[in-house]
């Protein structure tokens, strides 16, 4: 019985059983087939943050600086433990983030940061919003605070998923990948305390 994926008995890579990556070619240029090792190294060699990593981290600094903002209110105005616990949760995750996107920004922001305003990100409170939540108390601060949070949250994973689309920095794919499973996550938690 042979295994799969085996080397063969000449040592050849003729053999060749492990799974292979189309690289696109150039313009003009025809696609190349390269082995899963070769693709990876590959992406390795050329991980280079492009304009869309830096402008995905400028704004999602900001994006995430609101996130805390909205939270902050909850301790005092929210009637729902469950609205508190996820709030916890958003604060005790985001905090964080901001800090290794500031530290990334720090070695990688050259090239400029990008210019953003909060109407130009998805999910964004607007200042009448947060007017608004500000002045909520009790129910309807719950009820409020994971309208926003919802749409919020929508628009950070929609950022992230433009980022794997358009980035080229695996460790910016790695935060992004990281955003759209807990954000995620959380949406579906928070559409179930309505």
């Amino acid at each position: 019985m042979l295994a799969a994926g085996g080397c063969s008995a000449s040592g050849t890579e003729s053999a060749h059983t492990e799974p292979s990556v189309i690289a696109p070619g150039k313009p003009g240029e025809a696609n190349r087939t390269l082995s899963a090792e070769d693709a990876a190294d590959q992406r390795a060699d050329d991980n280079s943050p492009n304009t869309a990593d830096r402008s995905y981290v400028v704004m999602m600094i900001s994006h995430h600086s609101q996130a805390l903002e909205m939270t902050g209110l909850v301790p005092e105005r929210a009637q729902s433990a469950q609205v508190k616990g996820i709030a916890e949760r958003i604060s005790a995750a985001q905090g964080p983030e901001i800090a290794a996107m500031k530290g990334w920004l720090a070695t990688n922001g050259k090239g400029g940061e990008a210019h953003h305003h909060h109407g130009a990100m998805p999910g964004m409170a607007t200042d009448a919003q947060l007017t608004e939540l500000r002045a909520a108390e009790g129910k309807a601060f719950d009820r409020l605070f994971l309208k926003l949070m919802i749409a919020h949250h929508q628009g950070a994973v929609s950022m992230a998923t433009d980022v794997k689309a358009q980035g080229n920095n695996i460790q910016i794919e790695e935060m992004a990948d990281d955003v759209i499973a807990q954000q995620t996550s959380e949406i579906v938690r928070m559409r179930g305390m309505l």
